[in-house]
């Protein structure tokens, strides 16, 4: 059936793969496909099974000439690939580049170009040079996480006396007023909430309802920059009438043992609180550290070893990306598509700033296999036994539940997956040649503000 076959390697890892299939083969396809519709075609004037072969040809000769190549060719295809090292990606269909002819007495030549996985050529992974950034954890940090627990624990109570301040909940009614002094329809709002100082409000009226008093209105005159956030606000000016209904303010409570006995069973005194605190931010910075190593590590590997991604690859991986971006709305695509047209933006512009992480992505999962297959870590039962013991102490599950979910054959290689990840790692990080990086802040560590 295959008289010839060319494969030319292109760039991001595509192939254009050449065939010449023999004339008698896709003449026999014709036949078989000729034979089936003989026995089914309905044409009036003929009962079924009974339609001359003269009249289904005049009839249908183009298209059924058309289906017995695309048969031909799909049957020369999954021969070919069973013959060549160069084979499809599998979420990557070959895509056929020229019209076919339908002329049954010469043999039948087409092309398709298709994605196929990348070449890897492992670079340098050992002994390479990395700054690992320090930070210390001082009393300011552990009062701002105490103070954090403080605002979680607090009570929200009707402020009686007083006007709203920075802070303050606040609950309002407002709507716009128009240049005839009437209101602007469907701007109307009631029983709105916010918090005076976080600008979580369509307005951005914070600042301006400082100072009012529970039932107290207000007049609001705002001017918006032509590059504000809210489109339909951008370079105008506005008139609000708004009425505070309802102000509120947090209760703190004492930074005692009755705080540290409210946040968690496990504590008795408020040293017992900040104890475990200092213990988890310094986990923090430790795991905080390690993933920033990591990344430098994988940056220089990724610079030391090109990959040619093919266009499927990348594109396979942002479809995955955006479809966990809309399902964090929980409602329909348009309707995501739609909020992303408010705020000035579309779901390409979206994905063309995803696409240097989706590659840096690929690539770094791609090498990681490829270290993986030339280091082979060793994975041990004891390991994923001890692996599953602490997956149910982290997450509150009983030990028998936990090792019955790793039963199943998926998941308890995904967790050995996992752990051979971990594994190469620890082995990179063991490598390198770490030296000693600047010291930094912990909240600009743990912020990536560096």
């Amino acid at each position: 059936m295959i008289k010839n076959k060319d494969v030319e390697t292109r760039e991001q890892s595509s192939v254009k793969l050449t065939v010449t299939l023999d004339k008698k083969a896709v003449k026999q396809k014709y036949d078989e496909l000729i034979q089936k519709y003989l026995k089914t075609a309905h044409i009036k004037g003929f009962r079924k099974g009974k339609v001359p072969i003269s009249v289904l040809e005049r009839k249908f000769g183009e298209s059924l000439k058309a289906e017995a190549s695309m048969n031909a060719i799909e049957d020369g295809l999954k021969k070919v690939f069973e013959e060549i090292e160069e084979k499809p990606l599998p979420y990557n269909t070959p895509e056929l580049q020229e019209e076919l002819d339908f002329d049954f007495d010469k043999d039948l030549t087409f092309t398709v170009v298709y994605d196929v996985f990348p070449a890897i050529k492992l670079g340098a992974y050992k002994e390479l040079e990395i700054e690992q950034p320090s930070a210390s954890i001082t009393k300011e940090d552990e009062e701002r996480e105490l103070k954090t627990l403080q605002n979680q624990n607090a009570v929200i109570v009707e402020k009686k006396n007083g006007s709203a301040e920075q802070n303050d909940i606040v609950t309002v009614n407002y709507e716009e007023i128009g240049d005839d002094g009437k209101v602007v329809p469907g701007t109307r709002r009631e029983e709105f909430v916010f918090t005076i100082g976080t600008g979580n409000n369509l307005y951005k009226i914070d600042d301006d309802v400082l100072g009012m008093k529970k039932d107290e209105e207000r007049e609001i005159e705002k001017e918006y920059p032509e590059d504000y956030e809210v489109p339909e606000l951008k370079g105008r000016k506005v008139k609000l009438k708004v009425k505070m209904t309802a102000l509120k303010q947090k209760q703190l409570p004492d930074l005692d043992d009755e705080l540290a006995q409210d946040v968690s069973e496990k504590y008795n005194t408020l040293e017992d609180l900040k104890k475990d605190l200092r213990a988890k931010m310094k986990e923090a910075v430790e795991q905080k550290i390690r993933e920033k190593t990591i990344e430098k590590i994988m940056d220089q590997i990724i610079e030391n070893s090109p990959i040619d991604l093919p266009v499927s690859m990348v594109e396979a991986e942002l479809a995955g990306s955006w479809k966990n971006f809309v399902a964090q709305f929980r409602t329909e695509e348009q309707n995501v598509i739609r909020l992303l047209e408010e705020q000035g933006r579309s779901k390409e512009q979206v994905m063309e700033e995803w696409k240097p992480g989706a590659e840096r992505k690929i690539k770094t999962r791609l090498l990681m296999d490829k270290i993986i297959d030339t280091e082979k870590p060793e994975i041990t039962d004891n390991e994923i036994e001890k692996e599953i013991e602490r997956q149910a102490e982290v997450n509150n599950v009983p030990l028998d539940d936990a090792k019955k979910r790793f039963e199943n054959k998926h998941m308890r290689e995904s967790l050995k997956s996992g752990l051979e990840d971990k594994k190469l790692f620890d082995f990179l990080i063991e490598q390198a040649n770490i030296k000693k990086g600047k010291k930094v802040k912990f909240l600009d560590l743990m912020q990536d503000n560096q």
